[in-house]
């Protein structure tokens, strides 16, 4: 924001004085994009001028309320409360005038009491006829009233003698509160102006506020401390409703996030996260043989381990000394800890986090049981033993149709293993396929032809879920039903799942040496690189006939001719560049270029020649990853 609005700002200036800065801009020729900057800072300024007229007025009210409150408390003389009451909603409501009328019960009306800002004796004199003018309908229905514009308003039962006398006062807007003392009206205040004002709902809630404090310095020292009584329940109300909706709020929010994260497949840590990001203090979820899962909130003694029994016996949290202790088990035996240390927390959230996490370390258990034993083997049993019988009909049971086209998806991580595993058991069981988890790797099996976009979600979905970038190759097969593809002809990658798995598992060792980790991709995604590690392809001879003679050189040699013929390659072909490249001095990579051009012969600069040289240095530098 500009310095100059900042300044404005500063000593409260109008509204119209914000328009300073960008009038000057245009007098000294600024270009628009200043002059758009300028405009954006005012409607900036402006909101923060709005916003600290807002709460200067906000505490102003509450200043006078407190003043007002304090008047009553010292029981000062009854006029001059009750004249502080009217002068205080004059200028918090900042009207013309401001004004109370009492009821007079021998009369049946009601009359002028204490006014501020009046310059007419005849409307100080005034007296209102129950259910009169706007005053009397105020009293007669004890329910507030206010117009804009009092003479065109036809709500209200206009009298000579009252009209007279509001035109005479040159008022023209009027608010008027009722006073109550209880179910009893004694009288109205009244807040109007001389030009005609709308009336808002926060000014109407402001003026019953300081009526009912009139109300309460008109009635006796009894109602005073009745009323005192009752305010201090009404807060202690308020505290008790607001402390418990917050206590609500946190559950409800606990309780989504953490159904969320076990829809989403997230794991322990992220349960913990959710209890600590609402709780605060640290957390530490132990296992059944009390060995942590995550987190640390250090050493723990014997006495934890009493709570932890204790809190699996009485089915709730158990507090020993600042730490918080939610324990549950299946069967008698222990299944999951939480221990949150923590000063004062909500021992129902943990309580129900601690269930979350029995849930989860039990679904786990059940998932690596069961869909590890039979869907996994399965799936292995179709990369190891395409031709063994009865494979249709087991996957068949488990709803996966293998006459339909499926990918196989090779995913390489450095997450949890089983945390990788449960999810891919999950993604599998969706979307009727198949899943199987290994050192490093996942395996999945899933229905659909698009083999590079299914890596490419199967990549973001499990980075996400084990936070640590997770590495996908795919490959399209041919499974028992379909018709085989011939050596050589067809999409790349298709084939069967053995042979698939190969490709897919090629593919993915590619996208890390490529420096691609976290990314997904089939053969066809990968360029050059795909037509080479895809099915049938002669990485290393390819590797060795283009670049062979220079690779058994260096490896007898021990010299750098392929870093010195890479590095050519990157710096544009040039020698000195490449010299800085290297470190090394210029006449060294010429000597090194002529080893070179006598390694691989003629025409070795020739375009294609290059092309093909430098498609066989990356493969070269991929390593086992370019061997079929």
């Amino acid at each position: 924001m500009s310095t100059q609005f900042l300044e404005l700002l500063a000593r409260e200036a109008s509204a119209v004085e914000f328009e300073g800065p960008i009038i000057e801009a245009r007098a000294r020729g600024a270009d628009p994009a200043t002059i758009e900057e300028l405009e954006q800072a005012k409607v900036e300024a402006l909101k923060v001028r709005d916003l600290l007229k807002r709460r200067a007025r906000r505490e102003a009210e509450l200043s006078a309320l407190y003043d007002t409150a304090g008047d009553l408390a010292a029981l000062r003389d009854l006029d001059a409360v009750l004249e502080a009451i009217v002068h205080r909603a004059r200028q918090l409501l900042a009207t013309d005038v401001a004004y109370m009328t009492l009821h007079d019960p021998e009369q049946g009306d009601t009359y002028m009491r204490v006014t501020d800002g009046s310059i007419s004796a005849k409307f100080r004199a005034l007296r209102l006829a129950m259910g009169a003018g706007l005053g009397g309908l105020v009293a007669q229905t004890a329910t507030p009233y206010s117009t804009a514009d009092y003479f065109a308003d036809a709500r209200f039962r206009h009298k000579h003698h009252i009209d007279e006398a509001v035109t005479e006062e040159g008022l023209v807007a009027i608010l008027g509160v009722p006073l109550r003392l209880g179910q009893r009206v004694i009288g109205v205040l009244m807040a109007a102006n001389r030009s005609a004002r709308p009336f808002h709902q926060e000014e109407v809630s402001l003026l019953a506020s300081l009526a009912a404090h009139a109300a309460v310095a008109i009635d006796n020292a009894r109602l005073l401390q009745e009323t005192r009584n009752a305010l201090e329940e009404l807060s202690q109300a308020h505290r008790t409703a607001r402390a418990h909706g917050e206590a609500v709020e946190r559950a409800a929010l606990a309780h989504d996030r953490m159904t969320s994260l076990v829809l989403r497949g997230g794991g322990i840590e992220d349960v913990a996260a959710v209890v600590t990001d609402v709780l605060g203090g640290s957390l530490a979820v132990l296992d059944d043989l009390g060995r942590p899962l995550t987190g640390d909130v250090g050493e723990l003694d014997a006495g934890v381990f009493e709570s932890a029994q204790a809190s699996r016996a009485l089915g709730r949290t158990v507090r020993r000394g600042d730490l918080l202790i939610a324990s549950v088990d299946v069967g008698g035996e222990p299944l999951c800890t939480l221990i949150l240390r923590s000063d004062d927390a909500d021992g129902r959230i943990l309580e129900r986090a601690a269930l979350v996490c029995a849930l989860l370390l039990l679904f786990r258990r059940s998932v690596a049981e069961a869909e590890g034993r039979v869907r996994g083997e399965l799936l292995d049993d179709l990369i190891s033993r395409p031709g063994s019988p009865g494979l249709a009909d087991r996957a068949r049971r488990l709803g996966v149709d293998l006459s339909a086209p499926h990918v196989v998806v090779v995913v390489r991580h450095e997450g949890q293993r089983e945390r990788a595993a449960f999810w891919a058991s999950s993604q599998a069981t969706l979307r009727h396929g198949l899943a199987a988890g290994r050192a490093g790797e996942v395996v999945l099996l899933l229905p659909g032809v698009n083999a590079g976009g299914i890596a490419q979600r199967v990549a973001a979905e499990l980075s996400a879920s084990l936070q640590v970038p997770a590495t996908a190759g795919a490959s399209k097969v041919c499974l028992p039903g379909e018709p085989a593809r011939p050596p050589g002809v067809g999409e790349p990658g298709a084939g069967d799942v053995a042979v698939a798995y190969q490709e897919a598992r090629r593919c993915a060792e590619a996208l890390i040496a490529l420096g691609r980790a976290g990314d997904g991709a089939s053969a066809a995604e990968l360029g050059f690189v795909g037509l080479l590690v895809g099915d049938g392809r002669d990485v290393r001879g390819f590797v060795g006939r283009v670049l062979g003679a220079v690779i058994d050189y260096d490896a007898r040699r021990g010299t750098a001719l392929a870093d010195t013929l890479a590095a050519y390659f990157g710096s544009g072909g040039s020698p000195s560049r490449t010299a800085e490249a290297m470190h090394i001095h210029v006449n060294t990579v010429t000597q090194r270029l002529d080893r070179i051009g006598k390694l691989l012969g003629d025409g070795w600069l020739e375009p294609e020649r290059a092309l093909e040289i430098q498609l066989a240095l990356r493969l070269h530098r991929l390593g086992h990853t370019s061997t079929p």
